[in-house]
């Protein structure tokens, strides 16, 4: 690695907005790999910017650490991840982006209606989910889960 191409954990923080406690927890789960100089300190690479920002978004998607550094795993160690690189991870983050999308338009449109929890509490559920017809397509809010009353036909 260049030197110039080093950075301090203190720098880093600054540049992420990461306290320097929490990238020594990511390091611990092994999200960044610094390199140590030969006074035993930490230098890690610029490119950890872009891998601690990606930490910081993934994890306001609800993506969990673990889920994460799976994602991660397929960057490369040793040099910096290239363009085609983060394509590559972010397909992945993209797809399940829009199955949340997906989810969150369904649970906006259907949230004042009958969810098919089998309350059966709403005139409406006498309508959609008469009898609690939902329940045989399995537990919880059907409709809110993506089953629909013309799953049950």
């Amino acid at each position: 690695m260049r030197a110039s191409d080093e950075m301090t954990i203190g720098n880093l923080a600054r540049r992420t907005g990461l306290a320097v406690s929490a990238i020594r927890y990511y390091e611990e789960q092994g999200l960044v790999r610094p390199e140590r100089n030969s006074g035993g300190q930490r230098r890690f690479r610029r490119s950890d910017i872009r891998r601690l920002s990606f930490v910081k978004i993934a994890q306001q998607f609800g993506y969990t650490l673990p889920k994460i550094a799976s994602l991660m795993a397929t960057l490369p160690e040793g040099r910096t991840p290239t363009k085609r690189d983060w394509e590559k991870i972010s397909r992945s983050f993209r797809r399940t982006l829009d199955e949340q999308i997906q989810t969150l338009e369904q649970m906006r449109d259907n949230l004042d209606g009958c969810i098919g929890c089998g309350c059966l509490s709403l005139k409406i559920c006498r309508l959609y989910n008469d009898q609690d017809r939902a329940a045989r397509l399995g537990p919880g809010p059907r409709y809110m889960m993506g089953d629909r009353p013309k799953d049950l036909d």
